[in-house]
């Protein structure tokens, strides 16, 4: 790009940028009430280049996938989420996938779910698609919902029907580590952590309007702002908006139930208070209004009967979350540094449905009992993290370690009721039937847990190729219960101890064989028949696999093999029904491939590819040998997108992806298949000087499929077509 064509270009921006920003004002307040981080590799924007505080000589001759957070480049480099720290990922002895916001951007993804599921080892929508907003999800053959959810390196707390969600356009990246990952996070379950990462304040922000319409009834409008609050830089600001209406996927015969709606706002600001002290506040408030997940009645031999079980005039999902926090960094020296992480959060959730047993239940003539439930919960929480990190150099070895304690607090409430519901006829269902609000309490409870961890991890260089990587932390959790439906209350202790060690050796080619071990815990609640409480469930991990990075960043290439074994698992004691013992266990092995890379200038490439066998190897019910529901052998994917040369007056980008899901066992006993499914997405993109225009497809070809046949039909995703209209200035 000539110097002359990029200074004209610039001075357009800045003349659309001050006649945008009035109308904005107005603008994005009517939006609002009608319905970044020490690793940075990449950007929300494909356009930010173009934006620079350098001289524009200097940003021109730049190769984007050498560039941190403000290239737009998609093949990240350095991750936070497997040790703290800005971590090189070839250096990294466990498995770990970067999902940027240009790559989030360019697929289209509206949920974390579309986000992550072109990588390996997670499958998404276990239970097809769901206009709720509930992330279902697996990690190397484990359910991760409850336990995996991590916002800004804190834990999101979540129980029963409760759970955080997290808006992508709000997002810079995710992080997702596969493994037991306790050593740095605590408690989890054994398949690994998702990780968010908010958008954070720039300097140099990119300003972006968007306006979306598309299938099912979908409308939306979007913005990003931000950059200096004041001259001389040291406060930054970002306000990231967006509010979306859409209909449900699933329509009941003859009746046309309500919309989804979601609203998002997430203000943020940093204060450089000095060159060494920074402060970065960060905050979030989420509004969903939907309908609940309705299952479809399935006939013998997975017939499918077109009727969903629920009622469209009493279901409903009102969800609501708030968050507020803060980053502190402040630099001891040149080489050693503290920082804290803390944040208050609020979730609230109040949803009502009508269900019915899903699978062969009708009477001769086609009916099928019902029940109604309401359920009103709550869950608030406090998250604090410190750290102190540093390098320093012993003999022959060179350290970058992290000393931390992080503390949580949440505290979840539950009032749950439950009825009778009139019935539905299979053959000929009639929807508006009255529902009564359910009478009869089922769940009354407090439950509040405590948790408080120590931990420390180093990072060894030794010599120019070898890295060790060693991490030790000591947890205990505390666990009160107060249930208002049985006297007294109950409170449980647990502690445990995880380690981890890896071992990695960085060729000068850039190639890097590693082998690791790692471990996790999640606590249990409940006793068995002698009033004995039980222990944390465990994982323990083998993985042995190699990276490669080429020298100029281009791509980073990974295959890993691994062996994971969760213990403690709970099974039915075959001595009392009604009561479970702790001798379960699940083993997953697997390999995973993932290629991203950056061909020439104008074409990436992803590809992913996962072998996994998961087992019952222990247990005292008939799914002993057998694999766990919903759980596929085999997973792929691969996404290639390509920059045409100049197109008009505008750049042209088009991108196309594939998705296979393996068959599953839809029930414990592995007698009932959920078929394998191929799916295709595909995206168009427009660049027309300040403008962009997108079209992106997902199930392009309108595949019908089942997200899973386990207890009922629940169908996979539609397709969907979204148009986009986004400003930059």
């Amino acid at each position: 790009m000539a110097i002359t064509s990029s200074a004209l270009q610039k001075k357009r921006r800045s003349k659309a940028r001050l006649r945008v920003l009035t109308a904005l004002n107005v603008g994005l307040a009517g939006l609002i009430t009608s319905s970044g981080t020490n690793a940075a590799d990449e950007i929300p924007s494909s356009q930010t280049e173009l934006k620079t505080t350098l001289p524009v000589i200097s940003v021109t001759g730049r190769d984007p996938a050498e560039l941190d957070t403000q290239s737009g480049g998609r093949v990240a480099k350095r991750s936070t989420s497997a040790s703290k720290t800005a971590a090189a990922i070839v250096e990294t002895p466990y498995s770990l996938s970067v999902v940027t916001a240009a790559e989030m951007e360019t697929r289209g993804v509206s949920s974390v779910e579309e986000a992550i599921r072109y990588v390996p080892g997670v499958l998404t929508q276990t239970y097809g698609y769901d206009d709720r907003g509930y992330e279902w999800f697996t990690i190397r053959g484990f359910d991760n919902l409850s336990s995996a959810s991590y916002l800004d390196g804190l834990r999101q707390p979540a129980a029963s029907f409760l759970s955080a969600q997290n808006e992508p356009f709000g997002l810079e990246r995710i992080e997702v580590l596969r493994g037991p990952s306790s050593v740095m996070y605590g408690q989890g379950d054994a398949g690994g952590v998702v990780a968010r990462v908010s958008k954070r304040p720039r300097a140099d922000q990119e300003q972006v309007v968007r306006a979306q319409v598309g299938t099912l009834g979908r409308r939306e409008i979007a913005a990003d702002l931000g950059g200096r609050a004041n001259e001389d830089g040291s406060v930054l600001y970002r306000v990231v908006a967006l509010t979306r209406d859409s209909r449900p996927q699933n329509d009941f015969p003859g009746f046309r139930e309500r919309s989804t709606r979601r609203v998002y706002f997430a203000p943020s600001m940093t204060w450089k208070a000095s060159d060494a002290t920074s402060v970065t506040v960060l905050s979030h408030f989420l509004d969903v209004k939907a309908t609940t997940n309705h299952t479809e009645y399935l006939g013998p031999k997975q017939t499918r009967s077109g009727v969903l079980l629920g009622e469209p005039s009493f279901d409903a999902y009102n969800h609501q979350q708030w968050g507020v926090g803060y980053e502190v960094e402040h630099k001891l020296g040149a080489d050693w540094g503290v920082r804290q992480n803390a944040r208050v959060a609020n979730t609230k959730l109040n949803t009502a449905f009508v269900y019915g047993w899903g699978v062969e239940s009708a009477g001769v003539d086609g009916d099928v009992s019902r029940f109604a439930e309401r359920h009103l919960q709550g869950m608030s929480h406090v998250a604090i993290d410190n750290q102190l990190h540093g390098k320093f150099d012993l003999g022959w070895s060179q350290h970058s370690a992290v000393v931390g304690l992080d503390f949580l607090r949440s505290k979840f409430k539950t009032l749950g009721m439950s009825d009778n519901a009139p019935g539905l006829n299979i053959l000929r269902p009639i929807y508006g039937q009255r529902i009564l609000e359910p009478a009869s309490v089922t769940t009354d409870l407090d439950r509040t847990q405590r948790q408080v961890g120590l931990y420390f991890q180093d990072q060894i260089k030794v010599a120019q190729q070898w890295r060790l990587d060693v991490g030790l932390r000591r947890d205990m959790v505390r666990t009160g219960t107060a249930d208002r439906l049985s006297p007294g209350k109950a409170e449980e202790k647990d502690s445990a101890t995880t380690k981890r060690l890896g071992l990695t050796y960085v060729a000068n080619s850039g190639v890097a064989p590693y082998a690791s071990y790692t471990e996790s815990f999640l606590a249990q609640s409940g006793t068995d028949f002698q009033g004995s409480r039980f222990d944390p469930s465990k994982g323990k991990q083998y993985e042995v696999g190699v990276k490669y990075q080429p020298k100029n960043g281009s791509g980073l290439m990974s295959a890993a093999l691994f062996d994971l074994t969760k213990s403690n698992v709970k099974t039915t004691d075959p001595m009392h029904p009604g009561f479970s013992i702790q001798t379960g266990e699940i083993r997953s092995r697997g390999v995973e491939f993932e290629i991203k890379q950056r061909i020439a200038k104008a074409l990436n490439v992803s590809l992913q590819y996962t072998v996994n066998d998961v087992e019952v190897t222990r247990s005292t019910e008939e799914n002993f040998g057998k694999r766990p529901v919903n759980i596929p052998r085999n997973l792929a994917s691969a996404w290639m997108d390509y920059d045409l040369p100049k197109v008009g007056t505008g750049r042209l980008k088009v991108g196309a992806g594939i998705r296979y899901v393996g068959k599953r066992f839809a029930d414990s006993i592995n007698t009932i298949t959920t078929p394998a499914h191929t799916l295709v997405d595909a995206s168009v993109t427009y660049d027309l000087n300040s403008w962009q225009f997108a079209m992106q497809a997902t199930n392009l070809f309108d595949k019908a499929y089942p997200g899973t046949f386990a207890y009922g039909y629940y169908p996979g995703a539609k397709r969907t077509v979204n148009l986009t209209a986004a400003l930059r200035f």
